[in-house]
């Protein structure tokens, strides 16, 4: 039986007395787009023998909600890039509302058109996908080489499919900022949420980050001039903070981890794909689940996790200026999203 009581035997609660509710996976480090912001142009990625077998991962999975995370999300990478992530979703999907209150995917797009199904039968009812921008050429320039019109599909598919659509939109100064406002009218129209998202200063890239930062603070300023915005107390467990959009149906989150540092509530840690559990986007401490999972069973695996809860830092250092080095050196894709 899962745990419920944040203070009950068992339950992850880190030093400053943070209840750990919500577990990212990155099922795979592969991606079939290579975004400006997010990756170099050329990706060394994980041999696949490193990887943690769909049943290892599962195992973990299942041992966190165990112990009272509440929420998983599946991410990469691409997530729909792994060929046996409908069974893992499937699995994990057989606990919700049962210890888990949901199941949810960050995407971006481009193979959900043949997936939706398959993905709202496996139990998950909410999906984020990445879309930078609508504008074809754009699109292309940003992912270097994707197509906006299969991401689009896929994510009519989705909606035929019974799955709620959150689009996630990285602000990029100069290069996607005089669509924002257009973006949110589309969501409107469309039923959709939206989520903007800072930049943020992970691995190394072919570009100056300076460059494209662009404050949340900003863009929240302009869009309360055009849009009606009520502050909605809804949460998913994630750093977003949200506004309802006046006559519509659609939510206006906020991600802003260098303009609204969010890290007083932070309830996640990650799993990457080759068994690494970082406890903070922003540091390089990490445990080792794999290594603990196959040389110690259960009883190791909950040791390993225990050290990753107790040393879960207080806050990220994350900022962006000229020339300076990212604050860590591993790519989103590494890590998960």
């Amino acid at each position: 039986m899962a745990i419920s009581d944040p203070h009950a035997p068992g339950a992850l609660v880190d030093g400053f007395g943070r209840a750990i509710r919500y577990l990212r996976v990155s099922v795979t480090d592969r991606c079939d787009l290579r975004c400006r912001y997010c990756m170099a142009e050329r990706m060394t990625f994980l041999p696949r023998a490193e990887l943690l077998a769909l049943e290892e991962i599962a195992v973990i999975a299942e041992r966190f909600i165990a112990r009272g995370v509440r929420k998983i999300r599946l991410s990469g990478g691409e997530p729909l890039v792994r060929r046996d992530v409908i069974d893992l979703a499937r699995r994990l999907g057989r606990h919700v509302g049962g210890g888990l209150d949901e199941l949810t995917m960050t995407t971006n797009g481009t193979r959900l058109a043949d997936h939706a199904g398959a993905l709202h039968d496996a139990g998950i009812r909410r999906i984020n996908v990445s879309l930078d921008s609508r504008d074809a050429d754009r699109f292309r320039f940003i992912t270097r080489h994707g197509d906006v019109a299969q991401v689009l599909g896929g994510i009519a598919a989705a909606r035929s499919a019974g799955l709620r659509v959150k689009i996630n939109m990285v602000a990029l100064k100069g290069l996607n900022d005089d669509e924002i406002a257009a973006m949110l009218d589309w969501c409107i129209a469309e039923g959709l949420d939206l989520t903007l998202i800072e930049t943020m200063p992970l691995g190394a890239i072919d570009e100056d980050r300076t460059d494209r930062f662009l404050p949340l603070t900003r863009v929240f300023e302009q869009l309360s001039a055009s849009h009606a915005l009520t502050r909605d107390l809804h949460g998913t467990g994630g750093p977003a903070r949200y506004w309802r959009v006046a006559g519509s149906d659609t939510r206006l989150g906020l991600i802003s981890p260098l303009t609204g540092n969010f890290c007083e509530g932070c309830n996640r840690v990650r799993l990457t794909t080759e068994g690494r559990l970082y406890s903070c986007l922003g540091h390089d401490d990490h445990a080792d689940l794999k290594q603990a999972l196959r040389g110690g069973g259960i009883a190791g695996l909950d040791a390993a996790i225990d050290a990753a809860i107790d040393a879960k830092p207080r806050a990220h250092d994350f900022h962006i200026a000229r020339g300076a080095a990212p604050a860590v050196s591993r790519h989103m894709n590494v890590t998960g999203g």
